[in-house]
């Protein structure tokens, strides 16, 4: 006989509690507990994967270390070079990969391109949110099918799943979206905290004894996280995040998280009418063709991963109108800002502290780069003096708080990219030689201090 008992669950962490509470002790939300009927059987039950299955999931069983024989399993291709890239190289086999993004972001429409483009592998779709015959429509507008044996279905109970896990027996599997994924086990409604937390570990587990990788899609929050649980971004082995502004056309996936391969890397994609478009040379995305020697506008070079791009930085300072000074920034950190600010007020000497400083990076990215700080205050000095950089001349540099500039790591490849772009001139940290230096045919001018660089800019 079924034992019926009722626990309240906070809905921002998943704790639980016997009773409902104002402030949940753990992440300090509040009005967050909800109460949800929970059965639990005198008899344990066995997971739901292993009760569809059967004997296709075998059971592991203890080894020595050093009877493990390690073989290099080539990982599966996407077709896309950008996000073979932020995964590492292709999907691992047996692996759980997540996707996160804004609603209406393009998340689905990159997966589906994703799999139509899958050679030689047979794939599951299964939809939680669409019919099969949207499912169709979208597939028929991105065109190009190149995967003949891409299988979709329109399901949202997770032992039906299983079973058409059993019966198509795929070498991929998608789940859209995973809040849309119920078991019978829970008694809670889908997309709660218990029903995402189930449904994810049941298709891990199917995931890890079967070495079928599986992909899944998963919304965000207000806050911008995923929903759900946070342990179902610890349990999954890659987390990645689709972004961008809808107002946009170009998307970036970010890698959040990765136990095979950087968390560092960036793929960029356009949104065009037939999909998604990969940006191979996000420089030339980044930059703006011709800013007409306007001033306020400077040229960084930036390191995302191990591909270096140019980026062009804007910025605007006027006399502050209102009597307090506005600081407001787009796709930089703007407790940075201020920082720089005040070097630029203490170590060189400019009163910026009665104006109105605004900052944007070009092509709606966010930078974390400590090598454009010295674009940054370039920008920053030329729209305060009025005065245009050239339009030939590259940056790349951190700023510290004395003053001096810093070096950055990977100095070769920015100079590079900064030649292959055809700019004549890039501003660096004092450092010494780099290895090859004599092969760049641009000019190459060392800065130890922020007043160095300025006098090779303006003179």
């Amino acid at each position: 006989m079924a034992k019926v008992k009722s626990v309240y669950v906070c809905q921002s962490c998943g704790a639980e509690a016997p009773k409902w509470i104002g402030k949940c002790p753990v992440c300090g939300e509040w009005n967050t507990y909800v109460e949800q009927v929970v059965k639990k059987d005198s008899v344990a039950q066995a997971s739901v994967a292993q009760t569809v299955l059967g004997s296709e999931m075998p059971k592991a069983k203890p080894v020595l270390i050093s009877e493990v024989s390690v073989s290099e399993e080539p990982r599966i291709d996407t077709g896309s070079v950008e996000f073979n890239r932020v995964l590492g190289g292709g999907i691992v086999p047996g692996s759980m990969t997540l996707i996160g993004g804004e609603p209406g972001i393009g998340k689905s429409t990159l997966v589906m391109q994703i799999v139509l483009h899958i050679t030689g592998r047979r794939t599951l779709y299964i939809s939680g949110e669409e019919s099969v015959k949207q499912l169709k429509l979208r597939a028929e507008r991105l065109g190009n099918l190149q995967n003949k044996e891409c299988y979709i279905v329109s399901e949202t109970s997770l032992e039906q799943i299983f079973v058409h896990i059993k019966n198509v027996k795929p070498d991929i599997v998608i789940v859209d979206s995973i809040q849309t994924i119920s078991t019978e086990n829970m008694e809670s409604s889908p997309g709660s905290i218990s029903q995402v937390r189930e449904c994810a570990a049941e298709i891990l587990r199917y995931a890890k004894t079967s070495g079928v990788p599986v992909l899944l899609i998963g919304h965000i929050n207000k806050e911008g996280n995923i929903a759900g649980p946070k342990v179902l971004e610890h349990i999954v082995d890659t987390v990645l995040q689709f972004e961008g502004d809808q107002h946009y056309l170009y998307r970036v996936l970010r890698s959040i998280k990765n136990r095979f391969g950087s968390t560092s890397e960036l793929g960029i994609f356009e949104m065009v009418q037939s999909g998604l478009r990969e940006v191979t040379n996000p420089s030339e995305m980044l930059m703006a063709e011709n800013h007409l020697n306007l001033s306020g506008t400077a040229v960084g070079a930036t390191i995302e991963g191990i591909r270096p791009f140019l980026i062009e930085v804007q910025s605007l300072v006027s006399t502050a109108a209102y009597g307090t000074p506005q600081r407001s920034t787009t796709g930089f950190d703007n407790r940075r800002l201020n920082m720089l600010l005040a070097v630029l007020e203490k170590r060189v000497g400019f009163k910026l502290s009665q104006k109105d400083v605004f900052l944007n990076i070009a092509g709606g990215v966010k930078v974390n780069d400590p090598a454009m700080d010295l674009p940054i205050i370039s920008a920053i000095l030329s729209s305060n003096m009025d005065i245009p950089i050239d339009a030939h001349t590259c940056l790349a540099g951190e700023v510290g708080l004395t003053g001096e500039i810093r070096p950055v790591t990977r100095m070769e490849q920015r100079v590079s990219e900064a030649e292959k772009l055809g700019f004549q001139r890039i501003v660096i940290p004092d450092v010494k030689a780099m290895q090859g230096e004599d092969k760049f045919s641009i000019q190459i001018a060392r800065c130890g201090k922020v007043e160095d660089a300025f006098k090779v800019l303006f003179g």
